[in-house]
């Protein structure tokens, strides 16, 4: 049958270990931000669909969970993720930081990638933080592991060759239909981003101890009539009482700026003031839990 399409269109994910860069990368690409991004392992737990349309046609991309060793039954939950997330797109994108050093987590990311029969790109990001003649050996590293469609090495954070990564893509994508409006950048629900935004916040300013223990849920989210204002309330769900005191802070100081910082970015998503009110709540071990998982929008084959 003849192709009667004149764009291309299809389907690129990101793989690779968690903090290498994908959700940075992602939002560069689409240029705004969707994804939230922090320098803590595991900052993506969901299947992030985000869109970008111009002339050549449409890319819609999904940023996934890092491919970790599971820990607990969130961490599994985002490992099936990541995986079936792969037999579903046109292209595959490996992020890996600049080093000559394969280990553990990659290996694993390359026993799966050899099991799926589709281009795959690698993309070495963070190219900005070594030198350019060192990005050579890293290449050769890596191109004796696996026959790689593509190798592009990338800053994400400073967008460094990301106009070679959108063609090289284009000239891959089938030719097709569009898949959204091309107004569209995302399938997630403005809620969704707004408790995504709140997490992305809390991660920057919690230590160490307590983000990966942290979800957030939107209680309510109404615009009051002249549109002038969104009231937002939201719930912070730690699993330890010691956390909720950490979150919380000395006078509520630290719960103020989770709370500040995550309202700016908000009220430049929603395009009015928010009004967003913050509590904390204690699920032990809802990591751990099917029944709170699910309520916290982590569904079991992650649809």
């Amino acid at each position: 049958m003849e192709n009667t399409f004149d764009k291309k269109s299809g389907f690129v994910t990101f793989i690779g270990r968690p903090n290498v860069g994908k959700s940075t990368l992602m939002n560069k690409m689409i240029g705004q931000k969707i994804a939230i991004t922090s320098n803590k392992p595991q900052t993506t737990r969901n299947k992030i669909q985000t869109v970008y349309t111009c002339d050549k046609g449409q890319i819609i991309f999904l940023d996934t969970p890092g491919i970790h060793k599971a820990k607990n039954k969130l961490g599994e939950y985002m490992d099936n993720v990541a995986e079936e997330t792969l037999k579903d797109v046109d292209i595959v994108m490996w992020l890996v930081e600049p080093s000559d050093f394969v280990g553990a987590g990659e290996q694993r990311i390359l026993k799966t990638i050899k099991t799926i029969k589709k281009p795959v790109f690698l993309v070495i990001n963070k190219v900005d933080t070594v030198k350019k003649e060192e990005i050579l050996t890293y290449i050769d590293v890596y191109r004796k592991l696996y026959d790689f469609d593509e190798i592009i090495p990338v800053s994400a954070l400073k967008g460094d060759n990301i106009d070679t990564l959108m063609n090289l893509i284009y000239q891959y994508l089938p030719y097709g239909p569009m898949y959204y409006d091309e107004d569209t950048v995302t399938d997630q629900p403005v809620r969704e981003i707004v408790a995504e935004i709140i997490r992305e916040k809390a991660l920057k300013c919690l230590k160490d101890e307590v983000p990966h223990g942290i979800a957030v849920t939107i209680e309510k989210m109404k615009y009051r009539a002249d549109g002038s204002i969104v009231d937002i309330d939201a719930s912070i769900i730690c699993e330890r009482d010691s956390h909720k005191g950490i979150i919380i802070g000395k006078n509520g100081a630290m719960l103020k700026k989770i709370g500040s910082a995550a309202r700016y970015e908000i009220e430049r998503l929603v395009e009015t003031k928010a009004n967003l009110k913050l509590w904390v709540k204690v699920r032990k071990d809802w990591r751990d839990s099917d029944i709170y998982l699910k309520n916290f929008g982590y569904n079991k084959k992650g649809e």
